[in-house]
């Protein structure tokens, strides 16, 4: 886990970068939390697995592309939750996953571009789709395979696997939370925010700001998460 230092950001894109649904740009501030370095990898999932149920079954072994220190890939928003709620039980602490404005604020670390590294990226940078194509890995990758890790040190925030968050999926950010928290009121509670873009997908998906969504009980082979909790939860 690392320590990410509260602050205040703008949330979204400016009109000339991404799609309607990353707008209004707008601000928030975050209240100093920790995250992991790096996406849940199918090793931690296999432990979490193993714990004893809280609210439903979890399949220790969903990825599509194994290896123990590869993102664990093909899980619902449900049983990330799920692998938070064992996490919480097992450790005392309250694991969660990141609101998406956590999420975009941790991304950025401090930054205003496109990506936390600049306004262009290269298939040495991140693992996504993108010319040459002899350069596109089709399958994941070890975490931290490209020792690029942002300001905050953390690594695989662009590309790998899209993470889930916490917030129901909402158009656009017409009155979204400025505190923060995730945005859980109106919105389609059957759809769960992602984040970050994966391997398959483009590198303008991959972007700070991009943002998508899944259904809920839906498992996405791309689609993985990272865990986060409160500074409180230390103290």
């Amino acid at each position: 886990m690392v320590s990410i230092p509260g602050g205040t950001y703008m949330m979204g894109s400016p009109e000339f970068e991404g799609d309607a649904d990353e707008r209004p740009r707008h601000q928030v501030t975050v209240e100093p939390f920790f995250m992991g370095k790096f996406p849940v990898t199918q090793a931690q999932w296999r432990v979490v697995a193993a714990l004893p149920k809280v609210k439903q079954a979890l399949n220790p072994h969903p990825s599509k592309f194994k290896g123990l220190d590869r993102p664990v890939e093909n899980v619902s928003w449900y049983e990330a939750v799920e692998f938070c709620l064992r996490l919480s039980e097992k450790t005392g602490r309250d694991y969660r996953l990141p609101s998406e404005a956590e999420w975009e604020y941790a991304c950025r670390a401090g930054t205003t571009t496109s990506f936390h590294f600049g306004e262009t990226i290269t298939s040495e940078l991140v693992s996504c789709t993108m010319e040459p194509k002899s350069k596109f890995r089709k399958e994941t990758t070890n975490v931290g395979s490209f020792e690029v890790a942002n300001a905050f040190g953390l690594y695989d925030m662009h590309g790998l696997v899209w993470e889930w968050c916490a917030d129901s999926w909402h158009n656009n950010y017409n009155d979204a939370p400025v505190d923060g928290t995730a945005w859980e009121v109106g919105g389609d509670i059957n759809r769960r925010v992602l984040r970050g873009g994966s391997w398959s997908f483009s590198a303008e998906l991959c972007r700070s700001a991009s943002r998508s969504w899944n259904e809920s009980d839906g498992g996405l082979r791309v689609c993985g998460f990272r865990v986060v909790f409160s500074v409180e939860e230390i103290i």
